[in-house]
């Protein structure tokens, strides 16, 4: 997955280009969207500033091995970003969650 095709998930479920960002607890390890997204004229970063964000977290995503699990998550909630409230996709990194939680 490319950060690309990771807006292009986001975008076509809900319309903007929302912020995600990834959020470890001691145990768990989650993909938030946020509620921000790039078409504010008060999100804090440029465009190509988006789009390395965003090639950085679908890099990370596939070497954990969930890209399917975020894409699948994405197509079947029904959830939505709103002021103060992220929509947080557990991770089930299976077998390898320890290379990642520690």
């Amino acid at each position: 997955m490319t950060g690309q095709e990771l807006r292009e998930i986001i975008t076509t479920k809900w319309d903007y280009s929302y912020d995600v960002q990834i959020k470890k607890t001691p145990n768990k390890i989650y993909l938030q969207i946020m509620w921000k997204y790039q078409e504010q004229a008060s999100f804090p970063i440029s465009e190509a500033e988006y789009l390395v964000h965003l090639n950085t977290i679908a890099s990370y995503l596939a070497a954990m091995g969930v890209v399917d699990q975020v894409q699948k998550f994405i197509e079947k909630t029904t959830e939505r970003p709103r002021l103060g409230k992220a929509v947080s996709i557990l991770l089930n990194l299976g077998d390898r969650a320890a290379e990642w939680l520690l």
